[in-house]
């Protein structure tokens, strides 16, 4: 990553404020709102989204 957060686990690449893979960004982030996302980490958390909607129908 070419950021430093006081969330970020370097030794395991995950946020350990929302204890999920870091994806700078991403709702719950601290820097939600105030950066310019890549088109790359747009995709990337749309995906984790339909992710979290399917896994939400499947458990019905």
């Amino acid at each position: 990553m070419s950021f430093s957060c006081k969330n970020y686990d370097y030794n395991n690449d995950k946020c350990l404020m929302l204890k999920q893979d870091c994806i700078p960004g991403r709702p719950g982030c601290v820097l939600e709102g105030r950066v310019t996302l890549s088109e790359a980490l747009t995709d990337r958390i749309k995906g984790l989204e339909q992710q979290k909607i399917s896994c939400k129908t499947d458990k019905k």
